[in-house]
C-alpha cells in the first residue's frame, strides 16, 4: 500500500491565533510536526496542506513539501482531500499540525490497522487519568465498542459516570487519523452533520453516515497546542527531552 502523511495547517485559529507559527525551541510548531513526521520513515511522502503563504514559505524554505489550498475548507479532512484527490495513494494519515511530538510507534500502530480490509478510517486514543482533563471541553473524549470501533466522540465527559465508579475509564481522542483514500473522498461529498456542527468535531460526520472509526489505544500522550498554556507545557517537555539527549 502506498502511504502518505498530510498535515492540514490553517494560519488562523479561534483559541490561539497563528499557533502553528509560534516558536518552540529553535523551530516553529509546524516545523516540529513536519520534521518529526518525516523522521518516522513510515511514508512515501509527507506534505503540509495550508491556506497560508506564511506556513507554505516556512515549510518550503526549509526543504519541506507543502501545497497551497485552492478552496476554503471547514475541516482538516476537507483540506487534505483537495490535496490528495489526484494522487495515486492508498492510505492517508492526517497528522494534526498542532501536535509537534509525533511518535513513530504510535503512527506505525495506526497504519497497521489497515491490514484489516474492513477498516476504512482509524484514529488514536489515550487513557485519561486527570479529572480536570476529563472535564475540559478542549480535550475530546471517545467511547468504543468491544471491537474498538468508536461509538461517539464528545467534548463532554463520556461516559457519564452516574454511579461515581472509580473503575470507569475515560479516553482522550488524539487528533491523528488514517483513511483509505476512497473513504476520504466519500467524506467530502457529505454535508456537515448535525452532531458535527454541535460539537465542532469533524469525525462525527463519519459516524452519522454509518462509517466506523477503528480506535487504537496508545500509552504515548502527545501535547496538542490549543492555547498559550499548551505551548508553555510543550516547551517544558521539549526542554526535558533535550536534557535527556
Amino acid at each position: 500500500m502506498k502511504k502518505i502523511a498530510v498535515i492540514p495547517a490553517r494560519y488562523a485559529a479561534t483559541r490561539f491565533h497563528a499557533k502553528l507559527m509560534q516558536p518552540l525551541g529553535n523551530k516553529t510548531v509546524i516545523r516540529h510536526t513536519y520534521d518529526n513526521t518525516l523522521a518516522t520513515g513510515l511514508f512515501d511522502d509527507v506534505m503540509v496542506a495550508t491556506d497560508s503563504p506564511i506556513i507554505f514559505q516556512e515549510i518550503t524554505s526549509n526543504g519541506g513539501h507543502a501545497v497551497m489550498s485552492i478552496k476554503e475548507h471547514e475541516s482538516g479532512s476537507d483540506r487534505i482531500a483537495e490535496a490528495v484527490q489526484y494522487l495515486d495513494v492508498d492510505i492517508i494519515i492526517n497528522i494534526q499540525g498542532d501536535e509537534p511530538f509525533v511518535n513513530r510507534q504510535t503512527i506505525a500502530d495506526l497504519v497497521a490497522v489497515f491490514d484489516d480490509h474492513t477498516v476504512s478510517v482509524g484514529s488514536l486514543m489515550h487513557k485519561l487519568i486527570d479529572p480536570d482533563m476529563v472535564a475540559n471541553p478542549n480535550v475530546v473524549k471517545v467511547i468504543t465498542d468491544k471491537r474498538g470501533d468508536a461509538l461517539y466522540f464528545s467534548r463532554s465527559p463520556i461516559p457519564f459516570n452516574r454511579s461515581a465508579d472509580p473503575a470507569t475509564s475515560f479516553f482522550r481522542h488524539m487528533g491523528i487519523y488514517g483513511y483509505r483514500k476512497s473513504a476520504l473522498m466519500q467524506f467530502i461529498q457529505w454535508p456537515i452533520s448535525a452532531l458535527e456542527y454541535a460539537e465542532k468535531l469533524e469525525q462525527l460526520r463519519y459516524l452519522e453516515n454509518g462509517v466506523k472509526i477503528r480506535m487504537v489505544e496508545t500509552s504515548v500522550e502527545t501535547i496538542g497546542i490549543d492555547t498559550p498554556d499548551d505551548l508553555t507545557r510543550a516547551q517544558q517537555y521539549l526542554n526535558e527531552l533535550n536534557r535527556l539527549i
